[in-house]
């Protein structure tokens, strides 16, 4: 009988190990999914002229660019609601929607830094987020407290980043740029045990686990683009 538990014990185990590395799958697919998006979207933006005048003119933005411009932050909110109370369907297409804008935001990118320079800098980011993503799932310690000190950083760099507007400080926006990487560093790490702690608590369902695995994505894209950002404002070359 004993021995009859342990494999019982250890056959259930298996098999929640099993559904978490698929699910982790799933998001991760997701997300690269979404980065691929982004930088499609991005690239043709840039190299259609008519398309880009539609965003963008000497000025900076133009009506459509600022629209394109907040329509992430909006979509953003709007994804929780629709986690809760769409299908799956409107939820992936609120997250392809999301991936495609942010394509339009960052197209600029391309004019300021060098292609060698931008994809040197996605794939030391991706190399990172990878390793801290890792970290995430492997450690056996709770960094569940981190939580609450990322999110009150978070808050201090988004408010610190419009008080610049106006004060111009490029040593206010490197000191930036560096705590924005740490803070989306932390928070990687941290997302990434929170979805599999998710996981091992939800015991999801089908859709659950579908809706589970898009938001987790959504979270995971977030710090990888902000990293990205950041890392590519601090050591990016300058056309």
């Amino acid at each position: 009988m004993i021995k009859e538990r342990e494999f019982a014990t250890y056959s259930n185990s298996h098999i929640i190990d099993e559904g978490l590395r698929n699910y982790m799958l799933k998001i991760y697919n997701y997300m690269a999914g979404g980065l691929t998006a982004t930088a499609l979207v991005a690239y043709l933006v840039v190299t259609n002229p008519s398309i880009f005048r539609l965003f963008f003119n000497e000025m900076g933005y133009t009506g459509f660019g600022y629209l394109a411009l907040f329509a992430p932050l909006i979509l953003v909110f709007a994804f929780g609601w629709v986690l809760q109370r769409g299908t799956v369907e409107q939820v992936r297409a609120m997250f392809w929607g999301y991936s495609a804008l942010m394509g339009i935001s960052l197209a600029p990118i391309f004019l300021v830094y060098t292609g060698t320079s931008i994809t040197r800098i996605f794939l030391i980011t991706a190399a990172t987020f990878g390793s801290l993503s890792l970290y995430g799932y492997t450690t056996k310690k709770d960094v569940s407290g981190w939580g609450s000190f990322l999110f009150i950083g978070l808050f201090g760099v988004i408010i610190a980043s419009i008080v610049n507007i106006f004060m111009k400080s490029s040593g206010l926006d490197y000191a930036l740029s560096y705590i924005t990487v740490f803070i989306f560093a932390g928070l990687t790490v941290y997302d990434t045990q929170t979805l599999k702690s998710m996981y091992y608590a939800n015991g999801l369902t089908e859709d659950g686990e579908n809706r589970g695995a898009i938001a987790g994505a959504l979270s995971l894209y977030l710090d990888f683009i902000n990293m990205f950002m950041a890392l590519l404002r601090l050591f990016g070359d300058r056309r």
